[in-house]
């Protein structure tokens, strides 16, 4: 039997698959404004067919992006092959704003991109080219599906393009050659094999049990202790609001920025992480936008589910996704942003002493050995319950500015997916000294969602105001740690990693698996 080659889907990268309908579209994305500078042609125009070749270059090092989607026979399982017909041109899109190119039209050609589901015929991304944005700049509207990898920081051709320093060098672009597919009887015979293995790999703990029964005993009660605490907090319902709607297919975007300087500055005062004065400060937003819509913010539970990496550094550029999503209640009934910021701190101590993210990372391990519908489940429990009204993620990038053929990226906004009844999802990347904000948010439901981009701006002022008017050490309960971000967008230049996951390659069916290796705050309001 000849070679052949392919990879599964973890059970959450399945999960993500499976949430997605004709109105729910479970990409990530960001919009990348970049100087035109170098880029520019001697008419003016943008050299399109210079960050092809960038595309290309990097397309070498991201193996992921040029495999597509196909599925085991009668099981129905998804798995990653080549893409024999992969063509760059269908990816990699140009186009250009109208005049005057003002953030506002950005805007909204950004939420018709991200508007668009991903054709799962296709490797699984696009890349928009934009030039003609004012200040003589251009932007970058990049997406990709979850199911390929765990937000921007994760998208390896986009970040594989950037380098910490101007070098305009286009490496030379190797030929590709597709590997081969395998059949849909191969992929069935493979998949009926490992199954039937499962039962001897739990034979082999037996010897642990003889050896260390306390070990043992102790693992099992800490694992069942974990899943109370993350079923628990999957099937508390939280309170309706006006950002829990059933979703159409249509998306707004929206963005501010805010300097880390002068989060610093609050933290040095009034304690607490970055994380909890992005959250504090969120929470005083959505109460104030929820209460000018007639909600009484009092009256119920609201809650934000926070997803936090699980990647160790050896899993560093593998595709896929490697993270647990924890539940924080926000509270958004709180005025006094001093006293936010104090429950928020409160509210992510206990979780970092909580055991939701082991719980979670145990239903996830459980679907990867056992029936990924296990985990499919309780992640679409979690959205039809309305266990959490809102997504809020935080990602470090580069403290330093990147450059993609010598022009500088000034800034980065990124995207998180609507669930079945989230209206709106809230993502936030680090780049520079500054943290950019993304608003994601359903078109029918939020447009007034520029006014929430407002209270976010005046609620970080309130707060940085009211740090400045402190006096003395900040409180020891609030002098907490990060919870575990994720690791930076990129370190030095591009990535040489192959990043590859684990495939599935076969000479004959007796194979094993082998593995491959301005002010304060700011926004631009449409």
């Amino acid at each position: 039997m000849g070679y052949y080659h392919y990879e599964r889907l973890s059970a959450l990268d399945a999960t993500f698959l499976e949430l997605e309908d004709d109105n729910v579209h479970m990409h990530v994305a960001a919009v990348a404004l970049f100087e035109t500078g170098p880029l520019a042609n001697p008419d003016g125009t943008l050299a399109f067919d210079r960050i092809r070749a960038r595309v290309e270059s990097a397309l070498d090092r991201s193996p992921r992006f040029r495999q597509k989607l196909a599925w085991v026979p009668v099981i129905g399982d998804p798995v990653w092959i080549d893409d024999a017909r992969f063509n760059l041109s269908y990816h990699l899109r140009h186009a250009a704003l109208p005049r005057p190119g003002d953030t506002r039209i950005l805007k909204r050609e950004a939420g018709r991109i991200l508007s668009q589901k991903l054709d799962r015929n296709k490797p699984l991304w696009e890349m928009w080219i934009i030039e003609g944005v004012e200040d003589d700049r251009f932007a970058i509207v990049a997406k990709a599906h979850h199911c390929m990898v765990d937000g921007i920081a994760g998208f390896d051709l986009f970040t594989s393009m950037l380098r910490l320093d101007p070098d305009p060098t286009i490496e030379p672009v190797p030929h590709w050659i597709p590997r081969p597919a395998p059949s849909p009887a191969q992929l069935l015979a493979d998949e009926l094999r490992r199954r039937a293995a499962l039962p001897l790999s739990l034979l082999r703990r037996a010897p642990d049990l003889v050896r260390h029964p306390l070990d043992v005993v102790e693992e099992t009660r800490e694992t069942v202790t974990a899943l109370r605490e993350t079923i628990a907090s999957g099937l508390e319902p939280t309170m309706p609001t006006p950002l829990n709607p059933e979703i159409g297919p249509y998306r707004r975007f929206d963005w501010t920025h805010t300097e880390i300087a002068a989060i610093d500055d609050i933290r040095s005062k009034l304690g607490g992480t970055l994380n909890d004065v992005v959250l504090a400060t969120a929470a005083g937003a959505i109460g104030r936008f929820l209460r000018r819509r007639g909600v009484r913010t009092s009256d119920g539970l609201f809650r934000a589910q926070i997803p936090v990496s699980t990647r160790a550094h050896s899993e560093k550029g593998r595709p896929g996704n490697r993270v647990a999503m924890l539940m924080a209640e926000l509270p958004i009934d709180e005025s006094d942003p001093v006293e936010r910021l104090r429950r928020v701190t409160d509210t992510t101590t206990r979780l970092k002493r909580s055991h939701q993210r082991e719980g979670v990372e145990f239903l996830e391990k459980l679907g990867d050995v056992a029936a990924a519908s296990i985990w499919h489940f309780f992640a679409k429990l979690a959205t039809r319950m309305r266990s959490f009204n809102v997504v809020i993620t935080n990602v470090p990038g580069p403290a330093h500015p990147a450059y993609l053929l010598g022009a500088r990226m000034e800034g980065i906004h990124p995207l998180v997916p609507l669930a079945f009844n989230q209206a709106l999802g809230i993502a936030l990347f680090r780049y520079d000294g500054t943290l950019f904000w993304g608003l994601n948010a359903d078109w029918d439901a939020l447009p007034d969602v520029h006014d929430l981009v407002g209270f976010i701006d005046e609620e970080f002022e309130a707060l940085l105001k009211a740090a400045n008017e402190t006096r003395g050490d900040p409180p020891a309960e609030l002098e907490a740690g990060e919870i575990d971000p994720p690791p930076p967008l990129l370190t030095s230049g591009p990535s040489r990693d192959s990043g590859t996951g684990d495939p599935e390659q076969r000479e004959d069916p007796e194979t094993e698996d082998t593995e491959e290796a301005s002010g304060q705050a700011g926004s631009d309001r449409s």
